[in-house]
């Protein structure tokens, strides 16, 4: 296969195509106020800035409407239109970016009212994964995504609204360009799916191999910026990105690691999750996301630091059970312990989160890491094999195996072998049937039943 199908190599640097082909320089954001609001509209807008920011985007200023519910055409009233029509005239921006997701009609009527380009949420999301994404399969995810996007919203190119004619004689009017451009996204959507199903079943390959042949595999998941790349790099040593952005790193990424009693694991760590994060997207890394269904443990990386911890757990409870991981093992990382100030009392956990074992640790600083290595190597313990076997001296492999692979409770050298009790991974338990040590006999006098 070329070297460019490997999904592991950096993807060939382009710029994204289609409506979403770069991000404004300057905007004004904009949020409904609903009763249906879960999230506090000011905590949602400036967690909207900070996507903004990511993306490269000043943003000039804000405003809010609260409503019964948004308005069918153009989200929020007539009256409001105006006004925000006149903030980007004085802030000379370029674009409005709404806290929500637009349909396609909404964004056509704001556009024509408000002559600047009109993002929703998703679309921003989608900028910023466009700008951040380097391996092909994250572009190809990306692109899927953008087009997913694109289909329903291509009415809005207005200068793809001319009519192609036919012939010279231009007897009759051929078909609008929107029908080809839509015809044209179709295909790509096609192709891009194909592609992407060649990478799904390549990592299918891969966690096979790793399942029946590696160690057990530990992903981490939680919200953008919790901190999880840092973790990566504190318990592997690695040396992997990690920036104080939301969606800084995108692509998957495995390093080994090892527990203090040498037992080897694989950590993964994942894309992060955002509230309302677009199906398109959940959709569109279907391949990236399956790691986290196919790990034995989650790590649900938790900045403990941020005021709404709980709503962003629940964000990232609510994403793993929409891609089919809401009842895996997992473990709490609360991590940036090192930004709370001395004598602060972390608030109670909510729902799920607070019945699962909790860890506060610093993956900056390294404190609390050993710590939540034995809350991970007790985790996976408790899905490993029990196995007390007495190993000949000519089987070292299996010694080295155990030691590599396993959690070692107790070791002796008799004259046999090597005795070991512990706990081995199923997937490696096999080997080592053949020399399990028989239970002895009971030395206490039997009892005779009297008649």
């Amino acid at each position: 296969m070329p070297e460019e199908y490997n999904s592991a190599n950096v993807y060939e640097e382009k710029h994204m195509s289609g409506l979403l082909a770069e991000a404004p320089r300057r905007a004004i954001l904009v949020s409904v106020d609903t009763p249906e609001n879960d999230w506090p509209v000011e905590e949602s807008l400036d967690e909207l800035e900070q996507l903004a920011q990511t993306a490269g985007v000043n943003c000039v200023d804000r405003a809010v409407q609260r409503l019964p519910h948004p308005h069918p055409g153009t989200v929020v009233g007539s009256g409001k239109v105006d006004e925000i029509a006149e903030l980007v005239k004085s802030h000379d921006c370029d674009a409005v970016i709404f806290d929500l997701e637009l349909k396609p009609v909404q964004h056509r009527n704001l556009e024509r009212k408000l002559e600047v380009q009109v993002l929703d949420r998703t679309a921003l999301i989608l900028i910023i994964f466009g700008q951040r994404a380097q391996t092909r399969e994250g572009r190809l995810q990306v692109e899927l995504a953008q087009i997913e996007y694109d289909l329903p919203r291509l009415a809005r190119q207005w200068s793809h609204l001319s009519r192609q004619r036919g012939g010279t004689q231009q007897r009759g009017e051929g078909e609008k360009q929107i029908e080809v451009d839509r015809r044209l996204l179709r295909r790509q959507k096609e192709q891009l799916e194909e592609e992407l199903e060649l990478v799904r079943s390549q990592r299918q390959l891969h966690r096979d191999r790793r399942k029946y042949a590696g160690a057990p595999v530990v992903a981490l998941v939680g919200y953008t910026n919790a901190g999880k790349s840092t973790l990566l790099n504190r318990l592997s040593g690695a040396q992997k990105l990690a920036e104080d952005k939301l969606f800084a790193t995108l692509d998957p990424t495995t390093r080994r690691a090892r527990i203090e009693g040498g037992q080897e694991f694989l950590l993964t760590d994942t894309v992060g999750f955002v509230q309302r994060l677009p199906h398109t997207l959940v959709a569109a890394f279907r391949a990236t996301l399956e790691e986290v269904n196919a790990a034995d443990l989650l790590v649900h990386v938790v900045d403990s630091s941020h005021p709404h911890v709980n709503h962003q757990i629940l964000a990232v409870e609510e994403v793993l059970e929409e891609i089919g991981a809401g009842g895996m093992p997992i473990v709490i990382a609360l991590n940036k312990s090192d930004n709370l100030e001395p004598g602060t009392t972390l608030p109670p956990l909510e729902g799920i989160a607070a019945t699962l074992p909790q860890v506060q640790v610093s993956a900056l600083k390294g404190t609390g890491i050993s710590d939540l290595l034995r809350c991970i190597s007790q985790a996976l313990v408790s899905q490993f094999v029990s196995l007390d076997v007495l190993i000949p001296y000519d089987r070292g492999d299996l010694v080295a195996q155990f030691h590599q692979f396993g959690t070692m409770e107790c070791e002796e050298y008799e004259e046999g072998g090597t005795h070991i009790r512990g706990y081995m991974p199923e997937n490696h338990s096999s080997p080592f049937f053949a020399f399990r040590c028989k239970p002895q006999a009971s030395t206490r006098p039997r009892k005779h039943a009297t008649v």
